[in-house]
């Protein structure tokens, strides 16, 4: 989970901007899965990973509204440039 907080925050102490969100999100969300797909009738894990999911929503539509550049890096996983420019 360290690794993808390097990979992925802007700095090396990052834990709560949007980027770093996400990537923890989406871990949960394929652990989740995982134990879904094990134990079928567990119902309050498939609610948590419905709120995983929602919220995860929730912090990429927030990229994609007020940090276009950072959104657009991190969808097609291209390096981070900090003077990224682009014509929306």
């Amino acid at each position: 989970m360290e690794k993808k907080i390097k990979n992925v925050g802007l700095h090396e102490k990052d834990t709560g901007s949007s980027e770093v969100q996400i990537a923890l999100l989406t871990d949960k969300i394929e652990n989740l899965s995982q134990h879904i797909k094990k134990f079928k009738k567990d119902k309050h894990s498939s609610v948590g990973l419905l709120k995983a999911v929602n919220r995860r929503k929730k912090l990429l539509d927030y990229l994609k509204k007020n940090k276009k550049c950072r959104f657009a890096w991190k969808r097609y996983r291209i390096i981070r440039s900090s003077d990224c420019t682009f014509d929306w």
